[in-house]
């Protein structure tokens, strides 16, 4: 299964855009963005839209996973978030 940065990351190239075009279109720093790809750093709730509405992605496909053995609470607070979100601004 493919973490949240791996299909950000893939998603980015197959739009043919930069890490620095991502950035400045959230917009945050480069370097910010780069750990989020790398899973080192998770989005914002409001980065994760942006990144969404960027690339045309659900944020369902982004967050879903297999393995909820091992999520951690900062997953579980920010799967909470989206949740509130989409239900705030519908799909």
């Amino acid at each position: 299964m493919k973490g949240l940065g791996e299909k950000i990351k893939k998603a980015r190239e197959e739009w043919g855009l930069s890490q620095t075009d991502m950035a400045k279109a959230i917009p945050m720093n480069q370097s910010n963005y780069s750990k989020i790809e790398r899973d080192i750093q998770e989005p914002s709730v409001e980065q994760l839209k942006q990144i969404c509405l960027i690339l045309k992605l659900d944020a369902n496909y982004l967050l879903e996973t297999d393995d909820f053995d091992g999520i951690s609470e900062n997953d579980v607070n920010l799967l909470k978030d989206i949740k509130n979100l989409i239900s705030k601004y519908g799909k």
